[in-house]
């Protein structure tokens, strides 16, 4: 494959093309829209399709991760699966990107969960027939986890991509702010303490997609996240230690063995938990915690892995779904 984020330069995950040009350039049909969800917020959302009359493999709802958008680096991989044949939808988490709330508070993962659900079966409604996948990023890739615990039996199979199964120490608060959190977070739920340094600098290992994360037009000024919203990562995790053997849905887990932001090792643990009898587990030498910042090779190494495992896992779909019809 070559994934679109080859196109790109430090300036534009478009490059010198305009985005109108991109996306005839790659042969996909892009659509955006805002919904309204049950908090009464707005919530960007959007999707991608290949612009040909070939039928749809399947469709792949993707979750970014935080202080990320779907509008940025992520839609490149989202135009990559497109180009593969399926239909892509995405949403910005609230906080995050053009959606409303402020930015980077998450102080509770079931809302987020709730707007997810609400957006991805909306987008599944139109296209009953195919089957579908989570694919998530980092937060995203917990997120997506939930969704699958929450509506199991109802997705084809899901891929996460250096999932927070578990926050590494290098990015946890100091051990007494860690058992004062809860405290901190009940007082001053938007304070902002965590985490010391900047999240690019430990995720994107190549240099000038750093300086394109830098200059993405919607990252809000996150800084730190917010107490309340630390917190409820910690919890997160725990809860995903516990419920995730309840998972018996194809999964593909692939992650930086070098990730310093989200443990590989607790990636290993979930794979190893999960009941599924279909999974598959990719751990990395020497990659960090976005497998988009590594260099051209690897990156076609990670994600053609990812596209031939939605190709294969949406052919069997199909294949059995025919068969019930014979």
């Amino acid at each position: 494959m070559d994934h679109p984020i080859h196109q790109a330069n430090e300036n534009s995950p478009f490059g010198d093309l305009t985005r109108e040009e991109f996306y005839r350039k790659n042969h996909v049909l892009h659509h955006e829209s805002f919904m309204l969800n049950s908090r009464n917020m707005k919530i960007f959302t959007q999707s991608w399709r290949p612009d040909s009359t070939a039928p749809l493999k399947g469709l792949v709802a993707m979750v970014h991760g935080y202080i990320s958008d779907s509008s940025w680096i992520l839609q490149l991989t989202a135009v990559a699966i497109a180009k593969a044949g399926f239909y892509v939808c995405a949403l910005d988490l609230q906080g995050h990107g053009y959606s409303e709330g402020i930015p980077g508070h998450i102080p509770d993962i079931q809302l987020v969960i709730h707007d997810c659900i609400q957006f991805f079966d909306s987008a599944r409604s139109n296209y009953p027939k195919l089957p579908a996948f989570l694919y998530g990023e980092s937060l995203g890739g917990a997120i997506a986890i939930l969704i699958c615990i929450k509506q199991e039996g109802k997705w084809s199979g899901l891929v996460l991509n250096g999932a927070m199964c578990g926050v590494s120490a290098k990015f946890k608060p100091a051990w007494a702010l860690e058992k004062l959190l809860p405290v901190v977070a009940y007082l001053a739920p938007t304070w902002r303490v965590v985490i010391t340094k900047p999240l690019a600098s430990k995720s994107f290992k190549e240099e000038w997609k750093r300086k394109l994360v830098a200059r993405n037009p919607n990252r809000r000024s996150y800084g730190k996240p917010p107490a309340a919203t630390a917190l409820e990562f910690l919890k997160v995790c725990e809860v995903i230690r516990k419920k995730c053997q309840e998972l018996e849905l194809p999964m593909l887990v692939v992650h930086g063995e070098d990730d310093s932001v989200c443990d590989s090792e607790s990636a290993r643990l979930v794979y190893k938990l999960v009941a599924s009898k279909d999974k598959t587990l990719n751990i990395f030498p020497g990659m960090w915690h976005q497998l988009i910042g590594e260099p051209k090779e690897s990156v076609e190494l990670v994600f053609g892995t990812i596209l031939s495992w939605l190709g294969d896992r949406a052919d069997k779909v199909l294949i059995n779904t025919n068969r019930l019809f014979i």
